[in-house]
């Protein structure tokens, strides 16, 4: 399997129809966009734009603008983020995400459904990919042609399973962050108490009023491509595992199980001392997954 960084373990449906309505401008001159998307199924998706941070002109020139950096053409590379179960395009951790990579690209960011602003009800991880499509049909009408999808937790099972069904969407590569390997997996007190969220009349409304997601209460049926089956399918897009090692969700098995499935084409990171998703991941890996992403989307 391909090497990661120094320190670090390496080991080696039809697409969306993007809708946008109520779309906005930041404020003077900014090119962020907030807007809503339409899914292949029918569901509002709250979405936002932002151009990136990253300065493009020589170091011996200044910047255009009063105090802005100098952008890219539209054509340079996106980033599409993916945010874990309970999360949504404003809660102050995606948008940390977000704001580390735009200094290695744009930024796409959305709300699942269930999750904040958008319509439908949450099914943990299995209509999501079409949310995700559709935020990739977005990316590509704003004429980004180099699109790196980056999901955490639930996310990361979401662009792996979107990476390797939606193949016609042709990603640049993909990042998936403390992902599960398999479904149903209760062997940690957080995941049996997730179970319990999504699968009790009493969890679910615990998860509608305290934690802002709607879930749906239809069991899957039929069951979902599991991640594990899905990294094969994926190559040879780059694709790159993120996992902490003192992940509180999802044990090591988990990851390694992935990069094995995955075979020479995927790179496998085992962070010392992190935890999950994306409050566990600092500035300081996000700068190193968004170095890695510009390496290998060329």
């Amino acid at each position: 399997m391909s090497s990661g960084p120094a320190g670090h373990v390496a080991r080696s449906t039809p697409p969306s129809t993007v809708r946008p309505h109520r779309e906005t401008t930041g404020g003077t001159g900014s090119a962020r966009k907030r807007t809503f998307l339409h899914t292949a199924d029918g569901v509002r998706i709250e979405a936002v734009y932002e151009p990136p941070r990253a300065v493009y002109e020589p170091p011996d020139e200044p910047a255009a603008g009063d105090g802005d950096t100098a952008r890219p053409p539209a054509g340079h590379l996106v980033f599409v983020i993916a945010h874990g179960f309970t999360g949504d395009v404003n809660r102050p951790h995606v948008r940390r995400v977000a704001r580390a990579l735009a200094h290695h690209g744009a930024v796409v960011t959305f709300s699942f459904r269930g999750h904040g602003a958008s319509g439908g009800r949450s099914t943990v991880g299995d209509r999501e990919i079409l949310d995700l499509a559709a935020a990739v049909d977005w990316a590509r009408a704003l004429g980004h042609t180099r699109v790196v999808t980056v999901g955490f937790s639930m996310g990361g099972s979401v662009v792996l399973r979107h990476a390797a069904l939606h193949r016609e969407q042709e990603l640049a590569a993909v990042v998936s962050v403390s992902a599960p390997a398999r479904w149903y997996y209760r062997g940690t007190a957080p995941m049996r108490r997730l179970h319990w969220l999504v699968t009790r009349p009493a969890g679910r409304l615990v998860g509608r009023y305290g934690l802002r997601t709607r879930i749906h209460h239809r069991d899957w049926d039929p069951v979902p491509l599991s991640p594990v089956e899905a990294v094969p399918r994926i190559a040879p897009t780059p694709l790159l595992i993120v996992h902490g090692d003192r992940d509180g969700y999802f044990p090591l098995d988990h990851p390694y199980m992935l990069a094995t499935a995955a075979g020479d084409h995927a790179a496998l990171w085992i962070e010392p001392g992190m935890g999950h998703a994306e409050h566990a991941a600092d500035d300081a890996l996000l700068a190193r997954m968004g170095d890695w992403a510009t390496g290998v989307a060329g």
